[in-house]
């Protein structure tokens, strides 16, 4: 077997193992402190590779549908839609739809970037990427997801996936982040999940105007016309300066090489 990927593997063998034994519980301030510097290195990490590359619609969708699936077409197509408005795809960088959105954006030209994450099984960043960060912790990847994107679509998926979602939609309605458009691609799937969501309004536990969060659809057109009238109003109120200094301190040497 090839030494550099015995390395990569033994590499994210201790990534895991660091972040099994944070979880397990309290632990000595030492192994705190240590954990706590990593995770601080992987955030610099993102930011220091997701900053300059434009504004950013996040696709959240399974690794499992292959090229041929309905819904890699269906992410594809997405992926188009959005670099025509003029947004960077961004994806969790892995394969099956997070690839056919960024593949979509490939096609037309569009900027294409993805938040990747190590996993036992190797999770490799797709083929059609411009730029990619990956990282070691869910939690970081949701955050870096999250930070630079004015919209979100979101196609069948697993626990992963929905994962995503709540944690998008519990900060729109909490407030913590603007009330960014979030489109559901999927009708069929979604189906059941939404009959439960309008059980949750009923029953008291969500208000009514939760659920104009959603925007369901299984036509990118109609996609497009929801992230024209929400998304770019959004990015036309809230985009961010062009001052560059130093390139997010990009250039000290230290800072590059942050695993």
């Amino acid at each position: 077997m090839n030494e550099e990927v015995l390395l990569q593997g033994a590499k994210q063998a201790t990534s895991n193992e660091h972040e099994r034994r944070f979880l397990e519980g309290p632990r000595s301030r030492w192994d705190e402190f240590c954990f706590l510097l990593r995770v601080m290195g992987q955030f610099i990490k993102g930011f220091q590779v997701l900053h300059f590359v434009g504004p950013c619609i996040t696709v959240f969708g399974s690794a499992r549908f292959a090229e041929g699936h309905p819904y890699y077409d269906l992410a594809r197509q997405m992926g188009q839609v959005i670099s025509s408005l003029g947004f960077t795809v961004l994806t969790g960088g892995g394969p099956g739809l997070m690839e056919a959105a960024n593949r979509g954006a490939k096609d037309i030209g569009g900027r294409s970037v993805g938040c990747n994450i190590k996993l036992p099984s190797e999770q490799l960043p797709n083929a059609y990427l411009d730029k990619w960060v990956t990282v070691n912790h869910f939690f970081v990847r949701k955050v870096l997801l999250l930070k630079y994107s004015y919209a979100f679509v979101v196609l069948p998926g697993g626990f992963g996936t929905l994962d995503e979602l709540f944690e998008t939609l519990t900060l729109i309605q909490t407030r913590k982040i603007h009330s960014f458009p979030i489109v559901l691609m999927g009708k069929s799937y979604w189906n059941t999940l939404i009959e439960f969501i309008y059980e949750m309004e009923q029953a008291g536990t969500i208000s009514r105007g939760d659920l104009r969060l959603l925007k369901i659809t299984d036509d990118p057109e109609e996609a497009r016309q929801h992230l024209t009238a929400f998304a770019i109003p959004v990015l036309r109120q809230r985009r961010p300066p062009l001052f560059r200094p130093l390139r997010w301190l990009g250039e000290i040497p230290f800072l590059k090489n942050v695993k």
